[in-house]
């Protein structure tokens, strides 16, 4: 059952995630139409740069509980990984609650107030003339705090699985990292009979 509801919550993370991914396919098309009209056309936009920092923030926002759920957040895991799993677990455990945990609620509590003054005053970007309206991104900041801190409890029954098991609970996989894949492609080819060809 636990093993069940963290799975439903990488799901959502998923979801979140895979939706703001096409943030990309915008930002891509819009700073190729910039480049293009400002060195071709000579006539740069007024709104591409505050786009791109939109379509880029929001992507960063909201696809955090994906990473999170992928494990794919930067952690320096030189010794971590050599360490038996419960004592992954454990310290994982006793990290979410030191840190993760706080700066996630206060993200979430600092957050609501920053983007519902941007919304009240119905914010708009200083750099350029055409006033592109930001509070929107701002108002993103709690959302994306409360949908991490989702994913942070579902990490944390993690850990409690596996020093209950033993073992890691499985992830979702739709992607892989070029190493694990690499990796993965060795040991395959370690175990093949000597002989048998591909």
């Amino acid at each position: 059952m636990i093993e069940s509801f963290i799975l439903n919550i990488d799901r959502l993370s998923k979801a979140i995630g895979h939706a703001f991914a096409w943030c990309i396919i915008i930002l891509t098309f819009g700073t190729t139409y910039e480049v293009f009209v400002r060195y071709v056309l000579r006539d740069p936009t007024s709104w591409a740069f505050d786009m791109s920092y939109i379509m880029y923030g929001a992507l960063f926002l909201m696809a955090g509980a994906y990473a999170l759920s992928r494990n794919a957040h930067v952690r320096g895991d030189v010794f971590y990984r050599l360490w038996p799993v419960r004592v992954q677990a454990s310290l994982e455990l006793v990290l979410y609650f030191i840190f993760f945990f706080p700066g996630v609620l206060a993200l979430m509590y600092a957050g609501w107030d920053y983007g519902a003054e941007s919304m009240r005053i119905q914010e708009v970007s200083v750099n350029s003339p055409v006033g592109v309206p930001i509070w929107q991104l701002k108002l993103m900041i709690p959302f994306a705090a409360f949908f991490l801190a989702l994913q942070g409890v579902a990490e944390v029954l993690r850990c409690v699985v596996c020093l209950r098991d033993g073992a890691w609970p499985a992830r979702l996989h739709d992607v892989e990292e070029l190493e694990v894949a690499v990796a993965q492609q060795h040991a395959a080819a370690a175990q093949q009979p000597k002989g048998s060809g591909q």
